[in-house]
């Protein structure tokens, strides 16, 4: 049933939730997992912001290999990837193109007593938006 699961990464600590339901959920499916995180580059580009980005690439690999060195892999491949451009269009492109059975992913809570300023979050567009099921844990 779900044989690709894509679980979308900023390198918060929200992020164990989804990769733990992720490989739980992969390992019942006999499935695969990608992580994903998207670098959203600025329109201004000169040498000194190629080497910023390239910096920002380098840890953000380093990040994922010690994400994917937390959990047991010998269960479950786990894939890594690193896009650069806009999230939401990334992921849902991704989703697309990689044959992509389900996203898993890290939502905020929202109390009660301070309702959402915007619904432009990313887990509210990765709902929307992704052309397969959408998995939101809080």
């Amino acid at each position: 049933m779900f044989e690709h699961i894509l679980v979308p990464v900023d390198f918060t600590e929200k992020n164990a939730v989804a990769l733990d339901t992720a490989m739980q959920l992969a390992q019942q499916y006999h499935g695969q997992i990608t992580l994903l995180h998207v670098i959203e580059p600025i329109e201004y580009e000169d040498d000194e912001i190629r080497v910023f980005y390239q910096t920002l690439e380098t840890k953000a690999w380093e990040k994922m290999k010690a994400m994917v060195e937390s959990v047991d892999k010998d269960e479950v491949p786990i894939k890594q990837q690193i896009l650069f451009g806009r999230r939401a269009a990334c992921i849902v492109e991704y989703t697309a193109t990689e044959q992509v059975d389900l996203v898993v992913l890290s939502s905020h809570k929202i109390g009660f007593d301070q309702p959402p300023k915007s619904w432009a979050t990313l887990s509210y567009q990765m709902s929307i938006l992704c052309p397969c099921p959408v998995l939101l844990l809080k």
